[in-house]
C-alpha cells in the first residue's frame, strides 16, 4: 500500500484490512511513521514518539481486539503512557516520565491501538491555540501560517495531515471542538462522566475537562466513543451507559423530525464573522429540507458571568497544581518557570477563596438547569464552533514586553481578586473573541460537536457546534453521520496536505 491510499482509510478501514490479512500492524505503523517524518517538520503536530517501543509491540498484538494494529497518537496532557514522557509542554515538566497508563489509555490498548507517540498542546492545556514555548507552534494543515486550535491543536494536526485516521485529544473550554472546527475535522465532546478518568483523579478541571478523540470520519469517533463510554465507580462523576452501540445507532434515521434551536450571537458579547453566520445558515438551511423544525432562539444563561466563574475555576486549578509543583521543587515559582498566562492563573488563584471557588461551581450548576430546561423544547442547539477561521500563528501570542506589563499589573493588584480577575478576562478576551462558544457545553457537561460544513474564501475551514441534553450523544452522531452524507460536509476537500 501507498500513502495516497493510507490517507484515504480511516481506523475502523485498517482494523479490517488487518482482520482480513491484507495488511499487518508493523506495515501500517511505518505508513504513518512516514507520514509523520514526511509533514510534521512543517508542522510540528508529534513532539515525542516511541516508534521503537511500539513496533515491538505490533509483534506481540492479540489480533482478537477491535482495534488491533491501528496507529494511534496521545494527547501530551493526561493520557499518560507508562515509562513514556507526558510533559503538559511545560519546561518544568520536561523530563516528568508517567509511571502508568492512565485509564483511558488503558481502553484503547485494550481495543488495540498501537500508540505512536504524543502530541503538542499549550502549556497545561490552557489556550485555544498550541504554541508552547518548550516546543513551539503547530501549523494548520489546511495552511502553515495559520493556527490548528488548541488546545488539542497537534492532535488535530496529525489527523488533518494523515498520520494517524484518529487521535487522542480532550476538551476543558473546547479544546477538541475548536481544532476540529480549524482543521476540517469531526470533533466530539462527550457528556461529563462518559470517558475513564485517572488514576489518582476522580475528576479534571472540576469535570469541565473531558478525554476523548478527533477524527475524520463520524464513525470512528462512534466507535471509538463505544470503547471508551465507562460507568466509573470511583470516578466524581456517572453518565448511564448507552444501552446500544453508537455506531450501530447512528445509522438508524430519526423516528421523527427534530426541534431545533440555533443562534450566531456570541454569549459574550463579541464580535461574530460572516463566515460563521453563513456556515450556520447553511446548516440551518440542510436541516429544514430534511424536514426537521428550526426556529432562531437563543438560551438565557448569563454567558459573561458564566466565563467569568469559569476562570474562577481556572485560577483555583493552576493555583492548586503550581503549589504541588513548588513542593516537588522544593522552592516558589519564578515568572520565568511558566507561561505568562499560567504566571497570572497561579497568581490570581492565590486569593481565590474556598466561598469564591464554591460559588463559581453553583453558577455551573445554574446553567446545566437552565440548558436542561432549554433542551425540554429543543432536542439540539446550534451555534458556529467558532467566530472566526484560525488566527495565524503568533497573532494571539505575548511579546516580552506585553508579557513584563501583563506581570506588573498583577503585582500592583496587590491580592485584590476583583483586580485580578478582571486581568484574566482581558488576556483571554482576544482568544475568547475567537472561540466564545464551546465554554458553555463544559460547564453544564452537556455533549457538544464540531462538524465541518463551511471553507472560507482564504480556503480556511470553520464548523459548526451542535449540544444536545446530557447522555443524547446517540443523537448528535446519528445527525453528524447524516450530514457527512451531504454536499455540505467539507472534511478533506480542499485540504492541500492530503491531495498526495
Amino acid at each position: 500500500m501507498n500513502l495516497q491510499t493510507y490517507l484515504k482509510l480511516d481506523a475502523i478501514d485498517i482494523a479490517e484490512l488487518i482482520k482480513m490479512n491484507e495488511m499487518t500492524p508493523d506495515e501500517f505503523l511505518n505508513l504513518a511513521f512516514q507520514r509523520l517524518e514526511q509533514v510534521n517538520p512543517q508542522l510540528n503536530a508529534v513532539v515525542h514518539d516511541r516508534k521503537g517501543r511500539v513496533m515491538a509491540e505490533a509483534e506481540n498484538m492479540n489480533m482478537e481486539q477491535s482495534f488491533a494494529g491501528v496507529p494511534m497518537l496521545l494527547k501530551n496532557l493526561s493520557q499518560s503512557v507508562a515509562g513514556e514522557l507526558l510533559t503538559s509542554s511545560s519546561r518544568l515538566m520536561k523530563n516528568t516520565v508517567s509511571r502508568q497508563d492512565s485509564n483511558y489509555v488503558r481502553k484503547l490498548r485494550t481495543a488495540g491501538f498501537l500508540v505512536m507517540g504524543h502530541t503538542n498542546t499549550p502549556e497545561f492545556g490552557l489556550k485555544n491555540i498550541t504554541e508552547p514555548e518548550v516546543y513551539g507552534p503547530t501549523r494548520n494543515p489546511w495552511n502553515t501560517d495559520y493556527a490548528s486550535g488548541g488546545s488539542s491543536g497537534g492532535a488535530a494536526a496529525a489527523v488533518a495531515s494523515g498520520i494517524v485516521p484518529a487521535a487522542g485529544a480532550s476538551d476543558g473550554g473546547g479544546s477538541i471542538r475548536i481544532p476540529a472546527s480549524f482543521t476540517g475535522l469531526f470533533g466530539l465532546k462527550p457528556t461529563r462522566g462518559r470517558t475513564p478518568v485517572g488514576p489518582g483523579s476522580g475528576r479534571q478541571w472540576q469535570g469541565a475537562s473531558i478525554d476523548f478523540a478527533l477524527s475524520r470520519s463520524v464513525r470512528d469517533s462512534a466507535a471509538l466513543l463505544d470503547i471508551l463510554q465507562t460507568v466509573q465507580p470511583e470516578a466524581a462523576f456517572q453518565v448511564p451507559a448507552f444501552s446500544g452501540q453508537y455506531k450501530a445507532d447512528m445509522a438508524v434515521p430519526f423516528k421523527e423530525p427534530l426541534r431545533i434551536a440555533y443562534t450566531t450571537d456570541s454569549p459574550v458579547d463579541t464580535p461574530v464573522s460572516d463566515d460563521a453566520r453563513e456556515a450556520v445558515a447553511k446548516t440551518v438551511q440542510w436541516l429544514e429540507k430534511a424536514g426537521h423544525i428550526v426556529e432562531q432562539k437563543d438560551h438565557n444563561v448569563d454567558g459573561i458571568r458564566l466565563m467569568q466563574d469559569y476562570y474562577v475555576m481556572n485560577s483555583g486549578e493552576i493555583s492548586a497544581l503550581t503549589a504541588r509543583l513548588e513542593h516537588s521543587l522544593e522552592r516558589e515559582l519564578t515568572p520565568d518557570d511558566v507561561e505568562i498566562e499560567t504566571w497570572l492563573l497561579h497568581q490570581a488563584g492565590k486569593s481565590v477563596s474556598a466561598a469564591d471557588f464554591s460559588a463559581s461551581l453553583a453558577s455551573w450548576d445554574t446553567a446545566a438547569a437552565q440548558m436542561e430546561a432549554f433542551h425540554r423544547t429543543y432536542d439540539l442547539f446550534i451555534t458556529p464552533a467558532a467566530a472566526y477561521t484560525a488566527p495565524e500563528v503568533g497573532e494571539l501570542s505575548h511579546t516580552e514586553l506585553e508579557q513584563e506589563t501583563w506581570r506588573s499589573k498583577m503585582k500592583k493588584t496587590q491580592a485584590d481578586k476583583t483586580a485580578q480577575q478582571a486581568i484574566i478576562w482581558d488576556i483571554f478576551l482576544p482568544s475568547l473573541t475567537y472561540t466564545p462558544f464551546t465554554q458553555l457545553a463544559n460547564l453544564t457537561g452537556q455533549p457538544a460537536m464540531s462538524l465541518p460544513v463551511h471553507l472560507s474564501k482564504e480556503g480556511l475551514p470553520l464548523g459548526v457546534q451542535v449540544m444536545a441534553s446530557k447522555g443524547r450523544e446517540d443523537m448528535l452522531l446519528k445527525l453528524a453521520f447524516q450530514l457527512e452524507q451531504s454536499d455540505i460536509w467539507i472534511g478533506m476537500r480542499g485540504n492541500p496536505m492530503m491531495n498526495v
